[in-house]
């Protein structure tokens, strides 16, 4: 229990000061981007981004529970398959990801109505750096160096300002504000200063782990994560399809302090997913759900500070209009609905209970429908959001509840 609470804990305060520096990524494009519109399309590409590269959020999740799995267990054999079959398929997931991306990504940004080609460019440079971006991440969660992945998180931050700092003075368009988000992925090359660490050593016969349960938890994981995008940045979409540049660059602005709540406590349910896909022991039980209750904790404290501080934040960021601000309560009240399906989902995903995790799934793709067909406005799209949300927590976690009187 100790060394959960302290990996969590020491994630979740390196991943705030990552987030800090990510608002300090706000804050620049946010005073540079001054042109009506850049400053939202910013965002909504790499939103936009983030669906292309669903795949490999996926295949990262997948990974990540098997190589905890068979590390608690010491099964080094498949273990080392599983690692070596990730590395001889990269190549082949890299042509097959390149492809799935270019052949949706012009019939996606025209219903989306991206206004310019380049931008679409820019996303496909950013979906095909993070092909290999993802097995980095997934090595690190699996194998538990949170250390090491907060280390990426801190360089990769740095490498984003950087390449802001430098360029977008110069060339103030979105397309390199979004650049930024490819060149900090040279980050994950810090991993190969810890090559000899990685398995690979034991005298043992590697096996293949392509067998039905894998490909089984692969598809339902593939459900998981996407509804998990749904939730999570679904409305970035929906808002670049319906709004004007002005409503997008106000949105964007609201949209990203109010994202910014379950992502900074986030790293806590790295861990847990992490150790509850390792050991699901009843003495890990307890461990497991105290550390929710400390992640639910900081997304209720993070949402009251964020709407009593709204204008303060968002001046710092340059955004500070009466329009921004009104969004953010809405949007506050919407992402402690989120994070809180996200905590369900990804517990029940790390338990293999598959049918939690599916549902979760499915109520990501209606909530994401409904807001494409009542968000048509800023108003019924702030309107429509808490209260899906809450409608989809309620239901899962009732879900849930019977599922841990079932087990336990």
């Amino acid at each position: 229990m100790n060394q959960l609470w302290r990996s969590g804990i020491i994630l979740t305060v390196v991943s705030f000061l990552a987030g800090l520096g990510n608002y300090a990524f706000q804050a620049i494009i946010g005073r540079l981007l001054l042109h009506d519109g850049e400053y939202g399309l910013t965002n909504n590409t790499i939103g936009f981004t983030s669906f292309l590269g669903l795949p490999l959020a996926i295949a990262t999740t997948a990974i990540t529970h098997y190589i905890a799995r068979f590390k608690f267990h010491g099964d080094d054999a498949r273990l080392e398959g599983l690692l070596a079959g990730c590395r001889k398929s990269l190549f082949w997931l890299t042509v097959a990801g390149s492809c799935f991306a270019i052949v949706l990504v012009k019939p996606l940004s025209v219903f989306f109505n991206f206004p310019r080609n380049s931008l679409m460019v820019v996303a496909l440079l950013c979906v095909f750096a993070g092909l290999w971006g993802s097995f980095a991440t997934a090595l690190c969660q699996g194998l538990a160096w949170f250390k090491r992945l907060a280390l990426i998180g801190l360089l990769a931050v740095f490498l984003r300002l950087a390449f802001c700092g430098v360029l977008l003075p110069r060339y103030p368009v979105a397309e390199t504000a979004v650049m930024a988000s490819v060149f900090m992925l040279a980050a994950n090359l810090v991993l190969l200063f810890w090559k000899k660490n990685l398995p690979g050593n034991a005298k043992v016969k590697p096996l293949s782990p392509w067998n039905r349960e894998f490909v089984e938890y692969f598809l339902v994981s593939a459900a998981c994560v996407s509804g998990g995008y749904f939730f999570m940045q679904g409305d970035q979409l929906v808002a670049q399809k319906y709004f004007s540049p002005a409503a997008r660059d106000a949105y964007a602005a609201a949209e990203r302090l109010a994202v910014a709540l379950p992502m900074t406590v986030a790293p806590l349910l790295t861990v847990l997913f992490t150790h509850r896909s390792s050991d699901r022991t009843p003495t890990a039980f307890g461990a497991q759900l105290k550390l929710i209750g400390l992640y639910a904790a900081g997304l209720l404290g993070g949402a009251g500070a964020l709407i009593v501080l709204r204008a303060f934040c968002l001046k710092l960021m340059g955004r500070n209009t009466p329009e921004a601000a009104a969004m953010i309560p809405p949007l506050a009240l919407t992402m402690v609905f989120v994070g809180l399906l996200q905590a369900v989902a990804l517990w029940a995903l790390a338990s293999r209970w598959l049918k939690i995790a599916l549902l979760y799934g499915g109520l990501g793709l209606a909530y994401w429908l409904a807001l494409l067909h009542i968000g048509k406005t800023t108003t019924g799209l702030l309107h429509a959001m808490p209260v899906a949300a809450a409608t989809a927590f309620g239901l899962l976690f009732a879900f849930w509840l019977l599922a841990v009187r079932r087990h336990h």
